[in-house]
């Protein structure tokens, strides 16, 4: 039996490289302007966006180092090395107190922002847990709480970031709000969601923000979130709705995608078919509870094996995880647990499930998962250890089942975020 993983794991990293800040930031850049390169960034990419950003204007523009400030807040252990941009690491996907003192620096330089400056806003995905500003009423610990219960409920990302946006000071708008003194406030932005949708991204610092709080309670209402009184009566607050279109905020602000999920699916499409497999693209937009979609996928390659078609089935998107046990996993690990039960009698099917920022669920540290593969090799281990995916299923113990077959995709930090990457490879 041919060995699939090398070629598993050149899908994934195709998708990776195809959205590294390296490659897609500096085309974006702007001009140095007459006055300072204010650089606020956020997200798990944040770090390397930063990098970035200081070799155009330092070394590429000669920009006088003092012209160039600003604050980067990522998640613990994607930091990377800078200059002048200091890297803050962060609590993610719950945030933690280094969020909260990165999140009051960057509203405080962005208060500070003259007409002569440009408010350059640098944003990945994670951006919403690394920027923590709760509105006046809630502390710190009501809203980790929050944050909690929205990652325990199964709410897809759009909607656990409407709640977010209505508790914050920086979301929703606000952080253009802050620097509305700028002569120019310019977002550039890798996308982590799906349909690619702004005001979504990092939930929406420096963009109108279309939903409302009415939305937010019925988001609390549907999943029946338990909540402290005062988090409900900040969401009845008239006085914590974001921003919205015709904002005086938005008056010189600008914002533009410089990578997003397609551009990451399509270069593993292209290397899988270079490969010499037939490709079905289900698109970057996917979401779903990880499970069903991975039945769905399942019966795809059951059908591309039965057709005796040499096929490749790949999909991006961000899949959501409905917690019932107390195990450890994220949706990618759940997704490949799903197949392995479905798929154990067909050594001749490999799949890999994995997030494309490095890190699957977890604890939050960079030796994290990003998630899991099988082959004919996990199947073997499977029966030689009496392993039962639906028992792990059922108590959301991904982690643990692949740790067993030794199958955990664990490239480490990546330094960006495009959503997932899934390949069912069909021999």
């Amino acid at each position: 039996m041919t060995d699939r993983r090398p070629l598993l794991c050149a899908l994934y990293d195709a998708a990776v490289a195809a959205a590294h800040p390296d490659v897609v930031l500096a085309p974006h850049l702007r001009p140095a302007p007459k006055g300072r390169v204010i650089c606020l960034a956020a997200g798990k990419g944040a770090g390397a966006m930063a990098a970035a950003a200081e070799r155009h204007y330092l070394d590429t523009l000669k920009l006088d180092p003092e012209r160039l400030v600003g604050i980067a807040t990522t998640r613990h252990g994607h930091g990377v090395p800078t200059r002048r941009i200091r890297v803050v690491e962060a609590g993610h996907p719950v945030p933690d107190e280094a969020g909260l003192k990165g999140a009051a620096d960057t509203l405080e330089l962005a208060q500070q922002a003259g007409p002569d400056d440009l408010l350059l806003v640098l944003l990945t995905g994670g951006g919403s847990a690394n920027w923590i500003a709760p509105v006046e009423g809630i502390s710190f610990a009501q809203k980790q709480a929050v944050n909690r219960a929205l990652l325990r409920s199964g709410a897809p990302i759009g909607e656990m970031n409407i709640v977010r946006k209505h508790l914050s000071r920086i979301k929703g708008g606000r952080l253009a709000r802050a620097g509305k003194h700028a002569a120019e406030i310019v977002t550039l932005a890798i996308s982590d969601v799906p349909h690619d949708e702004p005001s979504a991204i990092a939930s929406g610092p420096t963009v109108p923000d279309p939903t409302t709080l009415a939305d937010a309670r019925a988001i609390v209402a549907k999943y029946e979130l338990a909540l402290d009184d005062s988090v409900r009566r900040a969401l009845d607050d008239p006085g914590n709705e974001s921003c919205k279109p015709g904002d005086a905020a938005f008056a010189r602000a600008h914002f533009e995608l410089i990578a997003r999920p397609k551009q990451s699916l399509d270069a593993a499409v292209k290397l899988a078919k270079d490969a010499g497999y037939e490709v079905i693209d289900l698109g970057a937009d996917l979401e779903g509870e990880a499970r069903e979609v991975a039945a769905a996928h399942a019966k795809l390659a059951l059908k591309a094996r039965a057709a005796g078609k040499r096929t490749a089935i790949l999909s991006g998107g961000e899949l959501t995880v409905t917690v019932r046990g107390n195990g450890r996993g994220g949706p990618n690990q759940e997704y490949a647990l799903a197949l392995a039960g479905l798929l154990k009698d067909t050594p001749d099917i490999a799949a890999l499930a994995g997030d494309t920022d490095g890190a699957d669920g977890g604890a939050g540290k960079p030796t994290d998962p990003a998630g899991a593969l099988i082959d004919a090799a996990t199947f073997a281990k499977m029966k030689t250890l009496a392993l039962e995916p639906q028992a792990y299923l059922d108590n959301n113990d991904a982690t643990a089942f692949f740790a067993a077959t030794g199958d955990l995709l664990v490239p480490g930090p990546t330094l960006t975020n495009v959503n997932d990457i899934r390949v069912i490879l069909v021999d």
